[in-house]
């Protein structure tokens, strides 16, 4: 932390700057400051307000050099005779400013060059982007004087994405499990070049050196797009060796497969649809960090408890008599084996039915990365006892004596004493059949007659 030193880089980066006074500061310069801003902060870095002000003023003059040579190429600046090759070099300065401005595009652009780019686009065949930056910046894209490509930072490979099913315990108290996985790895006998050592590749044949082919990709209903995919034969390289003087570990894959194994770690307190991220695992190309193994939770189906962000819900089954009379047990197990006791007395809280609800707070699931917890709800279902659990007439007239007495009767002047059906369902409610089939509306049946016609 605190001031850096400054070594041979930062002398390099003085000269510049001092030389950028009198000329356009060149596009290599400006990326190569505002990496080594960048990388001053991710180091907790600072420079002194004055050096880093000088390279902040720095940078911003190259967005006027493309200003000014844009507007220098311009089709309505030039004579008729020179038009045609104005416009395409304006379409090409154009297009360097955007690739130069733009961080991905800028990262395809260093990986595959102008192929990239070619779909669609006729951008690139007249003009050569590199040699138009090294005429007007003394410079290629890549930002190294002379038109000479510098280093290119290494691109991210894909990441690789599954499902992994777990309990609604494992979420509860966390979980960390081993297992193996086979992955690509770059060949360490050739160092992912795929040759012999010492032998010289050649130029891909299938793509002519540029790594990227055209392709077909369907569009359905028998409609079809150009799209530029990379190079199956030389894998994006551009380059190919003979067969004799392939690397005898890889085969020229440039790659070889490993086994390894991985420690999964899954926090307590996770859900369904989170992603648990086991970084740079993922498998290895040569030139490419190594993406990332992702895996995405789903949560099993629990038979007791439901879940509903931090908290839980559980049904409970009580008898008649705990509801009337009140209870003092375990009355569900929870995810960490736990018996839940509850003391519900028969004085003070009022009798339970079905649908009453018990609040249990903070008995629910555990927040991430603290000591919280949700609330644990659980849902009364109250089971009656079976029809013949009082056998004598006697002792229903007791329980009726204990129970409290029904309210005033229902009055009405006309009253039919009727049949019903006990063991039915609401299955067909609403639907046809029964009596309802039989009536038919008089006026409607009077409707359907033929009517004379007006004359």
């Amino acid at each position: 932390a605190g001031e850096p030193k400054i070594g041979s880089s930062a002398s390099k980066l003085t000269e510049l700057l001092h030389g950028a006074e009198t000329s356009i500061c060149m596009a290599g310069l400006q990326e190569l400051l505002r990496m080594f801003l960048r990388s001053l902060e991710s180091h907790e870095m600072h420079l002194k307000p004055k050096s880093k002000k000088l390279i902040i003023r720095s940078i911003h003059p190259t967005e006027k050099a493309w200003h000014n040579a844009a507007l220098s190429s311009h089709p309505d600046k030039v004579s008729e005779s020179e038009r045609a090759a104005a416009d395409v070099k304006f379409k090409s300065i154009s297009k360097a400013y955007e690739i130069l401005f733009d961080d991905d595009k800028r990262d395809a652009y260093d990986s595959h060059g102008m192929a990239a780019f070619e779909a669609g686009n006729p951008i690139g065949a007249e003009v050569d982007l590199d040699d138009l930056l090294s005429q007007m910046f003394g410079m290629g894209m890549n930002g190294a004087a002379g038109g000479r490509p510098g280093p290119r930072k290494p691109r991210k490979g894909d990441n690789e994405e599954q499902s992994y099913t777990v309990t609604l315990e494992e979420l509860y108290k966390g979980k960390t499990t081993k297992f193996a996985t086979r992955k690509n790895i770059v060949c360490k006998t050739c160092r992912g070049s795929g040759g012999k050592d010492k032998a010289k590749p050649k130029e891909c044949s299938a793509c002519h050196g540029r790594g990227m082919q055209q392709g077909l990709k369907s569009m359905g209903g028998g409609l079809m797009t150009q799209e530029t995919v990379i190079c199956n034969p030389c894998k994006g390289t551009g380059k190919v060796y003979r067969d004799k003087e392939r690397c005898k570990k890889c085969k020229g894959e440039r790659v070889v497969e490993e086994k390894k194994v991985l420690e999964l770690y899954i926090p307590r307190g996770s859900k369904e649809g989170d992603k648990i991220k086991i970084e740079g695992e993922a498998d290895q190309l040569p030139d490419q960090e190594p993406g990332d193994i992702v895996f995405n939770l789903v949560e099993a189906e629990h038979k007791t408890f439901q879940r509903a962000g931090p908290d839980l819900m559980a049904k409970v089954n009580i008898d008649l008599s705990e509801a009337l009379c009140g209870f003092s047990r375990i009355l569900v197990k929870h995810l960490d084996g736990r018996g839940i006791y509850v003391k519900h007395p028969r004085h003070g809280r009022g009798s339970l039915k079905t649908g009453s609800i018990i609040k249990v707070a903070g008995e629910g699931m555990p927040h991430k990365k603290s000591d919280l917890r949700g609330d644990l709800y659980l849902l009364i279902d109250v089971d009656f006892p079976d029809e013949d659990w009082l056998r004598k007439d006697q002792h229903f007239e007791k329980l009726q004596a204990l129970l409290p007495k029904p309210g005033n009767p229902i009055q009405a002047e006309t009253v039919d004493e009727v049949d019903y059906t006990e063991d039915v369902n609401l299955d067909n409610f609403g639907g046809e059949g029964g009596q309802g089939e039989q009536w038919e509306d008089e006026d409607d049946e009077e409707s359907s007659q033929p009517q004379c016609a007006q004359q």
